[in-house]
């Protein structure tokens, strides 16, 4: 097929010898299958930021660091040297985490290079090499679907003690290779201690999951995972092989409001009455008047 403009550079740079066939094309990227010398490997072409439909919502940028201070104020304001930074930050959040994630064993596709908006990366495939099928694409047994959850769980602990959230985990993002599934799609991973907005999405990623395998396993979907396993990561003791029941009893102890608002106006009283013992002793005794006493100033 004909070599995909974004593409041509890596061509001519010998990092890719000739484009296959497109593969996928989705809300963020458009992907092809490609040849590197005897290997088959995948390019990750990114949309421009106004052709694609996946916004870069402020929640997912939180904490992110920048290059310089005029990098930040220039993507604060929203110029167009901000916005191709923030385009160019937001491409290489991905390749950040892939090589973040794949070191500490977290099963994803294997980045091989960046260029010009183009990732280079390893080409997932199923058993007859071919390209992998995404979970949507696939039916499970029940069997099955306990298998694959209880290990893509142990996949978002593992990212979690890594220090990332991917952040847009779903069916749609989980390929099934002949050793499993292995998660894709990670530019908007976010940094687990850096960004306010990190548990919201790590229960959301849970919840997609158990969603989508309690299609099979109608049980999955009762699993409480993400507070349990956030939890242990805010208390510093979550492990790559921490055990995990997937039930969670919040506290429903109910708060005494009105105790509460008692001591509040206990100490907005206490206060006052120091304020007017002050300020009596500043002004001095009015004639005639005996001097406060000592427990009043």
């Amino acid at each position: 097929m004909k070599t995909p403009k974004r593409i041509e550079p890596l061509v001519e740079d010998g990092m890719v010898d000739e484009v296959l066939r497109p593969l996928m094309s989705g809300k963020e990227a458009a992907v092809y299958v490609v040849r590197c010398g005897r290997q088959l490997r995948c390019a990750k072409v990114y949309k421009e930021a106004d052709k694609r439909s996946f916004r870069q919502a402020a929640e997912y940028q939180e904490g992110r660091k920048v290059r310089n201070s005029r990098q930040a104020r220039a993507m604060a304001k929203g110029s167009k040297y901000g916005r191709r930074e923030a385009e160019e930050a937001w491409q290489n959040a991905e390749v950040a985490a892939l090589f973040r994630l794949a070191s500490a064993g977290v099963r994803v596709p294997r980045p091989y290079d960046f260029l010009d908006g183009v990732l280079l990366m390893e080409l997932v495939t199923d058993e007859d090499g071919q390209a992998a099928p995404r979970l949507n694409d696939v039916q499970l047994d029940p069997e099955q679907a306990r298998e694959y959850h209880a290990f893509i769980i142990r996949q978002i602990v593992l990212m979690l003690c890594a220090g990332l959230v991917h952040g847009d985990l779903s069916e749609f993002n989980v390929l099934l290779g002949p050793d499993g599934p292995v998660i894709i799609d990670l530019p908007q991973a976010v940094d687990a201690a850096a960004n306010n907005h990190a548990f919201s999405m790590l229960e959301r990623d849970v919840a997609n999951m158990a969603h989508y395998f309690g299609r099979f396993a109608p049980e999955l979907k009762q699993t409480r995972y993400a507070k349990e396993m956030w939890a242990l990561y805010q208390a510093g003791t979550l492990q790559p092989d921490s055990a995990l029941s997937g039930v969670w009893q919040d506290d429903e102890h109910r708060a005494d409001v009105r105790g509460v608002m008692r001591e509040i106006e206990a100490a907005k009283f206490d206060e006052a009455r120091r304020r007017a013992a002050r300020e009596d002793a500043e002004r001095g005794p009015v004639k005639g008047e005996e001097p406060p006493p000592p427990w009043a100033q």
